[in-house]
């Protein structure tokens, strides 16, 4: 069996962490800035939020499925290992 796990580098980290914050600067600063009423820029925040969370959620299903079907095929392997070593043995 596979028991391969892959660890991000440091660098891409904190990339990851860097354009997150970059994005979300620029996004409140263009909402900010931009020449609308209050509550239009109240409504596009609330929707970036939304959008956000919505983002990091299905991010997390999707991972979360992946690692689900990963396991899956890990037990299938096992018993399909188990199965060849005793027929081997016979």
């Amino acid at each position: 069996m596979n028991n391969e796990t892959t660890q991000h580098s440091g660098a891409w980290v904190a990339f990851t962490y860097a354009s997150f914050l970059g994005s979300l600067v620029m996004v409140a600063l263009g909402i900010l800035f931009m020449p609308m009423d209050i509550w239009v820029k109240g409504y596009l925040t609330m929707g970036v939020v939304m959008l956000v969370q919505s983002c990091i959620t299905a991010t997390k299903t999707i991972r979360d499925v992946h690692e689900g079907r990963r396991m899956v095929n890990r037990i299938e392997d096992a018993k399909t290992e188990r199965l060849l070593m005793s027929v081997g043995k016979d």
